[in-house]
């Protein structure tokens, strides 16, 4: 999910680069705004033009009957699933006595509910081939306190956000335990730094400030590839930061 632009569109190219047939997948069909430049039909056509295959499946991840009908559109086209990445995510940036009750339950539909929802979807074909690997992608705000990429939105106003995050890594090494013997890899995997995606700048920039440039996540989908070329029986449930991964397997 949310392979539209920024770091899942990344991920989606690494992967396809690699000879993987991709099923973009978000809710972008058409740019919801200038500044947020990218569609999944977008990330198609760099995938074709770079003699890849990938289609394109329009869902909200938090809408379980879209989800169904992503995987059911996955398995028509390629026959199976083999990886899945969680990449979308919400963050409203408010402190607790300003985040309206919807803004509460949009964290946990979209950042809980969707990774739940799409590993669900896919998970009984995983099995009968008993072999896949799940990423969930997190971030450094899930170990909140201290210093990090999100010090710009103070801890408290990013509470709801680093809060499902580290409730995902505790769903994944959960699930990691639960599968690993049938062959299946649950990994969480997090930028180090805040990458400059289209959304993250989106998303922080105050009025009249000249946003920062984009930038390529290239160091995740690096360390994507590299989990999913693990074996998932014994590479799984671990907390992974792309850079590290990438300095200390040599990527």
């Amino acid at each position: 999910g949310g392979a539209s632009r920024g770091i899942g569109k990344d991920i989606a190219l690494a992967f396809a680069a690699e000879g993987a047939k991709i099923v973009v997948v978000a809710r972008s069909e058409v740019e919801p705004d200038p500044r947020l430049p990218g569609t999944i039909h977008q990330t198609v056509d760099e995938i074709k033009a770079a003699g890849g295959d990938a289609i394109a499946v329009k869902a909200d991840i938090s809408d379980e009957a879209q989800v169904e009908t992503m995987a059911q559109s996955t398995l028509d086209t390629y026959g199976r699933v083999d990886i899945l990445v969680n990449n979308a995510a919400v963050l409203v940036p408010r402190g607790i006595l300003d985040l309206p009750t919807r803004h509460i339950d949009l964290h946990n539909r979209v950042n809980i509910k969707g990774p739940i929802v799409c590993i669900r979807a896919v998970l009984p074909s995983m099995l009968q081939q008993q072999q896949g690997w799940i990423i969930n992608v997190s971030s450094r705000a899930a170990v909140f306190p201290g210093p990090g990429p999100y010090k710009d939105v103070a801890p408290t106003r990013a509470f709801m956000y680093a809060a499902t995050k580290a409730a995902l890594e505790r769903l994944t090494q959960g699930l990691a335990m639960e599968y690993q013997d049938q062959g299946i890899s649950f990994n969480v995997l997090s930028p180090v730094g805040r990458v400059r995606t289209p959304g993250n700048v989106f998303g922080m920039t105050k009025p009249g400030e000249t946003p920062e440039p984009f930038e390529e996540a290239i160091a995740m989908g690096k360390s994507a590839v590299f989990i999913c070329s693990q074996d998932p029986r014994t590479f799984t449930g671990n907390i992974l930061f792309d850079e590290e991964v990438v300095r200390q397997y040599d990527l």
